[in-house]
């Protein structure tokens, strides 16, 4: 962990705008009209954005590849930033822990933005989840999940589960993979933000006690159902984390 950390003061005002963008925001997506794909875009990005501006984070991405509507978007899993990061870039519905349903005010929040929570125990729920993915790809929706399936330091990746990349099989469906790395003030590779073996306030302190946390994405040109024509979703999922584990190497 980094020695820098914020000031109290800003640790309250950290936690203050937080509160403010929660009260926002949950307004918005309460408002939402589930068939106004175009406004909930709007509305995710805006999530992104304010949820990062709200906590002092700086996201540096390079530019994203895929434009085309419809795409499975794939990342390594670190932090619950990790939501806020990819949505103020690449709108989409996320796959989720079930766990988060029940967290308060976000898992209403989350509900609200379209995420499909599943039970990582159990492989019922892999059928009809790729199913319900394969349907929002062909319908033009995008479409997020970690396939780690649990967070990890941020040093390193955790081995991708191939089950969900099926619903790309299913749909003919680009995949974007994308890359997170967390930095300090100083440009360090930090830990801090991780959300491994935490709960969710001890990761928010720790979060708001940084001096400075820096985002870095990146995105993969995207994988065309030409190029996995033939494979399986082992294949494709042994494409996604490649890209993941060399950024992540850098």
């Amino acid at each position: 962990m980094t020695s820098q950390k914020a000031s109290f003061a800003t640790r309250l005002s950290r936690l203050l705008r937080l509160c403010r963008w929660l009260y926002r925001t949950g307004r918005n997506l309460g408002s939402l009209d589930g068939s106004n794909e175009r406004q909930r875009e709007e509305a995710l990005v805006t999530l992104g954005r304010g949820a990062l501006a709200a906590l002092d984070i700086e996201l540096e991405t390079d530019t994203l590849q895929s434009s085309r509507k419809g795409t499975l978007v794939v990342a390594n899993h670190v932090s619950w930033l990790d939501i806020f990061a990819m949505s103020a870039v690449c709108p989409s519905s996320f796959i989720a822990k079930q766990e988060i349903s029940t967290w308060p005010v976000l898992g209403k929040m989350g509900k609200n933005a379209g995420t499909v929570f599943i039970n990582r125990e159990s492989r019922r729920d892999i059928e009809p989840i790729n199913q319900a993915m394969g349907a929002a790809l062909r319908s033009g929706r995008n479409v997020s999940f970690f396939p780690e399936a649990r967070t990890s330091s941020g040093e390193n990746v955790l081995p991708f589960k191939a089950a969900l990349f099926q619903s790309a099989l299913d749909a003919s469906a680009p995949v974007q993979v994308a890359a997170l790395r967390y930095y300090d003030g100083e440009g360090r590779r930090s830990t801090v933000p991780s959300y491994a073996d935490v709960n969710l306030a001890v990761s928010l302190w720790r979060i708001v006690s940084m001096k400075q946390i820096r985002i870095r994405l990146d995105f993969a040109p995207p994988i065309m159902p030409e190029d996995y024509a033939g494979k399986d979703r082992y294949a494709l999922k042994d494409m996604a984390e490649s890209f993941v584990r060399a950024k992540v190497a850098e």
